[in-house]
């Protein structure tokens, strides 16, 4: 079965009429009804003036329809009978037709947090997540005449993006050093700031930046998680102490052979690294003790 493209519409900016000139001219008609409605009072041709002046005011009336005010960053969206128009983006007052309908729609910056979603990222583990998104309205067509309602549309998009984004990394310690959620957060909000915007295109909206808000293990496994950092933790600091003690007793054993302080065997040798080792390596402070015999006894 062959797929049906739907139409877009696209924006279509127009000039609309400055509404000083027209709102000068209903202030004229109301004045000049207002007039000839008392000289009919007082006149002879009572009638005919009096329904002369309700005639002008309610043409000043209709006039008066088709004003309407549009603020910086504010769009009106112009429709004939349902059909688009165009739309017009200058700010002050406008002026169209009474039959035009005018839709106003707000171009402004919007910041939206969204809600903290449980998921899973890509080991399985369940996660919290929330992310900030800056967006606003590019195309005012597509966002009031493309889908039903645009920041619901929006809103759905981008729990949407952030589950699938979610889930294609680990929230840490990933394999073969790839990203993952928390150290690589600006990698992230740019990989969401993509997906989404290619989501949300067919609204006529702009996602300018997409940042993480939340990010944590679920309640459900946070503790354990949480003892599995500090084991991991304490064995890369252990792992540093061990380093730097086996090269320090290297160099104290290359030190004292290259200036002859001491001749040592290799049982010695062994022996002296395995105290060394213990001394730098300890949780506590090391306590001496003199040797009063000889080196051997």
């Amino acid at each position: 079965m062959e797929q049906v493209q739907i139409p877009r519409t696209g924006e279509k900016l127009i000039a609309r009429s400055s509404g000083v000139p027209m709102l000068i001219v209903v202030a004229g008609l109301i004045l000049a009804a207002v007039a000839i409605f008392f000289v009919g009072v007082s006149g002879e041709a009572k009638v005919l003036l009096v329904l002369s002046s309700i005639g002008i005011l309610v043409v000043a009336v209709l006039i008066a329809c088709g004003f309407y005010n549009l603020q910086p960053n504010q769009a009106a969206a112009i429709t004939l009978f349902g059909a688009y128009i165009g739309t017009d983006r200058n700010p002050g007052l406008g002026w169209v037709l009474p039959w035009y309908g005018r839709t106003k729609i707000s171009l402004r910056v919007r910041n939206v947090t969204s809600e903290t979603l449980k998921v899973n990222d890509k080991r399985g583990n369940p996660i919290e997540i929330a992310v900030n998104v800056v967006w606003r309205v590019q195309d005012s067509a597509q966002a009031l005449f493309d889908v039903d309602n645009y920041t619901a549309f929006a809103g759905i998009q981008i729990e949407t993006s952030l589950r699938e984004v979610a889930r294609q990394y680990s929230y840490d310690h990933s394999e073969d050093e790839e990203p993952t959620l928390r150290d690589d957060a600006e990698l992230i909000g740019e990989r969401l700031r993509a997906d989404l915007s290619a989501r949300v295109a067919v609204a006529g909206i702009q996602v300018d930046e997409v940042h993480l808000m939340h990010l944590a293990y679920a309640p459900e496994i946070a503790g354990s998680m949480l003892k599995r950092q500090q084991a991991e933790a304490v064995i890369a600091a252990r792992q540093k102490i061990v380093a730097g003690a086996v090269g320090m007793v290297e160099m104290a054993l290359n030190q004292l052979s290259a200036r002859d302080v001491v001749d040592l065997d290799e049982e010695r040798k062994a022996a002296m690294v395995s105290n060394l080792l213990v001394v730098l390596c300890a949780d506590r402070e090391a306590q001496p003790v003199v040797n009063a015999g000889t080196l051997y006894t």
